[in-house]
């Protein structure tokens, strides 16, 4: 018996359902197979049906519609820079399901306190920022902007350019400086979103929104970045594992 099959009943019916909406067979909108119809079709109890689309529900697949069925929700699930550098490290794009990224502007400034402090340099020090934003198929999911030193983006020209990162900043400062992102640090707060940010997420400047913060240390305990993410409202953050 394989794994999936010694999964509770309601479980395996549900995972079906999730992998047609992740590959695009159900979009969000469409109406998920009714009780009755799993019913019919899976040969289990009508309670055990009703767990299904309840499950779908509670994880964020499934909304159910004005007209009372159970339809496919526009997923709108959070993702940040450590997510997705772990991503990266298993292979992957870096990118979730029907995401894309867009790059929004590059330039050489002067460190803020926040900026400094994260990378260890002095306030007004030269640093290089990068900023992009990622859109799914519900909109615009976040704004994220990074930095690094003016002497190590001297040694990263891509940093600058408009063409997408194949392995994200982190990847690009492994591959030219052997220095390895080792621990991170990330902070959440809701705090107002600036002006400079608010045109890209789509809000008014100023309104208070998720605010994620990332910094990246190397092996040997210096800074290689510093991020911030700003995510759109009406979005959901999810994290699930062991307790204890």
């Amino acid at each position: 018996m394989s794994a999936a099959q010694r999964l509770p009943a309601y479980r395996q019916v549900a995972n079906e359902i999730i992998e047609r909406i992740k590959s695009g067979e159900l979009q969000p909108g469409d109406p998920i197979p009714s009780a009755r119809k799993i019913v019919e079709e899976k040969g289990i109890s009508s309670a055990t049906a009703a767990r299904v689309l309840g499950t779908l529900r509670d994880e964020g697949w499934a909304d159910t519609s004005p007209g009372r069925r159970t339809v496919v929700r526009a997923q709108t699930v959070m993702t940040q820079g450590a997510n997705r550098i772990g991503m990266i490290r298993r292979g992957d794009s870096g990118l979730l399901d029907g995401e894309t990224v867009e790059f929004v502007e590059a330039r050489a400034e002067s460190a803020s306190q926040e900026v400094a402090d994260a990378l260890g340099i002095e306030a007004g020090g030269d640093v290089v920022m990068r900023r992009r934003r990622y859109v799914d198929p519900a909109g615009v999911s976040v704004v994220s902007s990074t930095w690094i030193t003016a002497a190590l983006g001297a040694v990263l020209p891509e940093f600058t350019q408009p063409e997408k990162l194949p392995k994200m900043t982190m990847g690009l400062i492994e591959d030219r400086t052997q220095r390895r992102a080792a621990r991170q640090r990330d902070t959440y707060s809701v705090a107002p979103v600036p002006e400079d940010v608010a045109s890209h997420l789509g809000v008014t400047p100023g309104e208070r929104v998720l605010k994620v913060t990332n910094r990246y240390v190397d092996q040997e305990g210096e800074p290689t970045e510093y991020a911030i993410d700003w995510h759109a409202p009406g979005r959901s953050w999810v994290a699930e594992g062991p307790v204890g």
